[in-house]
């Protein structure tokens, strides 16, 4: 597996470009790189969150944990007792993407924001504090994980967020019965191709064409890796943008169906 993430990395580093969106002909996929990628996201937010990191990745309390999805490739034991310090070093968004997520929320949240995979909450609080005025509707599968986000997410202050504690499959259709549309959605918890691609599925169908899919960790695995390139596949989607990491997918009419693979 590891062999297998390497080679990926290494074809993306050969591949992509675009860096500062030169060279892109669609105006609208040129703004959203100079633009979007490109923002400097608001520091003060950034510090809040970073320091509630920090914290976590000191916090030796043992928690029992349930693991729904495929799991870490990098930490084996995903099941069990494990310290919030190695939840926090192995679960949580880098920094780097966090301020992404940061950036796409702002852009494109508007009606909400929906996340399946909430941990211990450091994307949920990039998206969240992006866009104080919408909700974001976040789904962890373990309760324990769930009630440390949700002490995560009290002790910034925040009021927009919406917890779901169950598997994917259960909350998903109880979200959108609620008449959520979402501007945005980021997918990061279940690694497995079957089960990502029928959540996905669930989300085309019940998103407009101004709906962004982000889905996380598109390289992890072959599995991960045929996801991807099934979901760039979907009639629905008219544009995907893969920067290794994150993988980005657009429902927009009119313009261009394409596949951009963008350094990031």
């Amino acid at each position: 597996m590891y062999l297998f993430r390497v080679k990926e990395l290494i074809r993306y580093h050969l591949q992509s470009g675009y860096r500062k969106g030169h060279g892109i002909h669609s105006p609208f996929i040129f703004d959203l790189v100079s633009r979007v990628f490109r923002n400097k996201t608001d520091q003060s937010v950034v510090k809040q969150i970073e320091y509630l990191r920090k914290s976590m990745l000191s916090d030796k309390r043992e928690i029992s944990v349930k693991d729904f999805g495929a799991g870490s490739v990098v930490r084996k034991q995903n099941e069990g007792l494990r310290s919030v310090a190695d939840i926090a070093k192995y679960s949580s968004i880098p920094q780097k993407y966090g301020e992404l997520l940061y950036n796409l929320a702002h852009e494109f949240g508007h009606g909400g924001i929906l996340e399946l995979g909430t941990s211990l909450g450091i994307s949920t609080l990039y998206m969240a504090l992006a866009m104080p005025q919408e909700k974001i509707y976040t789904v962890e599968g373990d309760e324990n994980i769930a009630g440390i986000a949700g002490g995560n997410f009290k002790s910034l202050g925040t009021a927009n967020i919406v917890q779901y504690c169950g598997t994917f499959s259960e909350k998903l259709p109880e979200i959108f019965k609620t008449g959520v549309n979402a501007g945005l959605v980021f997918i990061d918890g279940d690694h497995r191709k079957e089960p990502l691609l029928k959540y996905f599925d669930i989300i085309a169908g019940n998103s407009s064409d101004k709906t962004v899919v982000v889905v996380d960790d598109i390289y992890l695995s072959p599995q991960m890796k045929e996801a991807w390139s099934e979901m760039r596949a979907n009639s629905k989607v008219s544009v995907s943008i893969d920067i290794h990491r994150f993988g980005i997918l657009f429902f927009r009419k009119g313009i261009n169906r394409n596949h951009y693979i963008i350094r990031y």
